[in-house]
């Protein structure tokens, strides 16, 4: 059988509060019924689901069902890009639209699929897998710069590079997403992690000095709160940061929250809830093809990537030419 007609399902076991092993058991049993062809492979410790991934592509799979919640799919996604990347060139190259990615969504961490109206409903997924119901989506390439970088194009050479799918952040968010993985790797689980990291943060935290640039154009610079940038709609179980995110129109959505007070930022909170950021005075929204943030202090802020933490300010984010394939349902 050649593995480029044959899904790869990676499952995260330790997904979904330890629920993943009984779920994907429903799921493969619905797989095996709708003829989907398939094979899997179960993740041991964090990041192997890249590797899985990586080893996977290189041995000649398209098709890939990330088994878990964001962080699954931040690093299915991961592992396709790598070898993408170190392909690039020879002559078993292959492109970013040649790969597929499905998920099954597992957990309460799960932003990702709102944008493509994926349900937790396995039968109804496995449907639309053995469907072919899939659209192009755009993939944001990250790149971790040198310290003393402080070009608004970022164009100095990467010290690491990541990718996302759905929403990245500088500054507030980061750190919010910093505590509730540690507390994750704790042994603790729940939907309320995030609530309570959100708020212990919303006393805690300190606004960081950072200059912000959407292709090239200098569009921030003072204390700033937080920098949301998504080419989807949701973080957070719900926050809609970058509510007007497009996932394939070849740009990025930006906002920029500045230096406010606690009692404002809790005043203006539902409206991170509905979507009407745009009506909050003093917030900077901008679409482009990239983004660029420096620190003007000492200070280098975490940088967040679909709930990842992946390095530390300065940070670009540029968003490819070429889609990936993603499940989709209309």
């Amino acid at each position: 059988m050649d593995n480029g007609q044959m899904w790869l399902a990676v499952v995260n076991l330790h997904a979904g509060s330890g629920k993943t092993a009984s779920i994907w058991r429903e799921a493969e049993r619905l797989l095996e019924e709708k003829k989907v062809l398939h094979d899997n492979k179960y993740t041991d410790f964090r990041y192997h689901a890249a590797e899985i991934s990586y080893e996977a592509a290189s041995q000649g799979f398209r098709k890939f069902i990330a088994v878990g919640g964001d962080g699954t799919v931040h690093e299915v996604l991961e592992g396709i890009m790598r070898y993408v990347e170190e392909s690039s060139g020879t002559s078993g190259a292959a492109g970013i639209s040649d790969f597929t990615l499905a998920v099954i969504p597992i957990g309460s961490g799960n932003d990702w699929i709102r944008i493509h109206n994926i349900s937790y409903n396995i039968e109804d997924t496995v449907s639309l897998i053995k469907a072919g119901s899939f659209v192009r989506q755009d993939i944001v390439k990250i790149s971790i710069l040198p310290e003393d970088c402080t070009d608004g194009f970022g164009t100095a050479m990467p010290q690491k590079v990541s990718y996302m799918v759905n929403i990245g952040g500088v500054g507030f968010d980061a750190r919010v997403c910093e505590r509730v993985n540690a507390r994750k790797a704790h042994g603790k689980r729940g939907k309320l992690l995030y609530v309570n990291a959100l708020l212990y943060l919303f006393f805690h935290y300190e606004s960081v000095p950072m200059a912000v640039f959407c292709d090239g154009e200098k569009v921030f610079d003072g204390k700033c709160f937080s920098v949301a940038l998504g080419n989807g709609k949701y973080c957070g179980g719900g926050l809609r940061q970058t509510p007007d995110a497009v996932y394939d129109d070849g740009l990025l959505d930006l906002t920029v929250i500045p230096d406010y007070s606690l009692p404002r930022i809790l005043m203006e909170l539902p409206k991170f809830f509905s979507g009407r950021l745009s009506s909050v005075r003093g917030i900077e929204t901008r679409r482009g093809r990239s983004v660029t943030v420096v620190p003007k202090s000492d200070r280098r802020e975490l940088i967040e990537v679909d709930g990842e933490i992946i390095g530390n300010t300065p940070v670009r984010f540029e968003v490819l030419e070429e889609q990936i394939n993603v499940l989709h349902k209309p």
